[in-house]
């Protein structure tokens, strides 16, 4: 008897296998009828759920898209550089970051060593601070928190936690400064890390001797 109860035991197992869809724990017998219509009918509300519900989550996601590629700017319009121009930038990192060309050339060497997310940091920072519709403000800064302040985001940003929790706390009511003490210490880690490099770099000697001897040949 017990042999038997076993066989009968091991071709349910087989049987439940090789049923399509069936799930774990759900028996296959004489409501199979049932509980497939059941469990097609839950799956289809599932997936109509979730369907209306990635639809409705991708509605502002758009908006924020297109709020990224029109209200940030990825790449500023610039005249060429003068030679004098690009000579005073060795001058200051101000003279450098002045200037829609100086801060072109300054994001094309921040590329080349991974480092490009704080000049667009720093750049929407000054987008937001010319924003005066509250709305605007509001998205803007969301947007900038979610693409450089987040920890989740590739392109965070390296802050002190002091200045995160400032950034946190005004969240809740964002103003077009929210990000200013941050700025400061991308502007400040630019100047003392990546700008002495820059001026080194294949970049800026370039350009130098690039307009240098255009303006000889003139």
């Amino acid at each position: 008897m017990g042999s038997k109860q076993m066989e009968m035991r091991k071709r349910q197992m087989s049987a439940a296998q090789e049923t399509p869809g069936a799930a774990p724990g759900q028996h296959v017998g004489g409501n199979r009828g049932s509980n497939a219509c059941c469990f097609c009918w839950c799956c289809c509300c599932s997936c109509s759920c979730l369907t209306f519900r990635n639809q409705e989550d991708q509605r502002p996601r758009r908006a924020s898209h297109d709020l990224r590629t029109e209200g940030f700017p990825t790449c500023e319009e610039s005249t060429t550089p003068t030679l004098e121009e690009v000579s005073s930038w060795a001058q200051s990192f101000d003279k450098l970051m002045i200037t829609p060309a100086g801060r072109n050339a300054f994001r094309e060497f921040l590329r080349t060593e991974f480092s490009e997310e704080n000049m667009l940091f720093w750049m929407a920072c000054e987008e937001l601070k010319k924003e005066a519709n509250k709305k605007m403000i509001e998205e803007k800064a969301r947007i900038i928190y979610e693409d450089y302040i987040s920890i989740l985001s590739p392109k965070e940003v390296s802050l002190d936690s002091r200045v995160r929790e400032v950034i946190n706390k005004n969240m809740l009511e964002p103003s077009q400064h929210i990000f200013d003490d941050a700025q400061l210490q991308i502007y400040t880690l630019m100047h003392r890390d990546s700008y002495p490099r820059f001026m080194n770099s294949t970049v800026y000697k370039d350009l130098f001797q690039s307009l240098s001897e255009k303006s000889t040949e003139a």
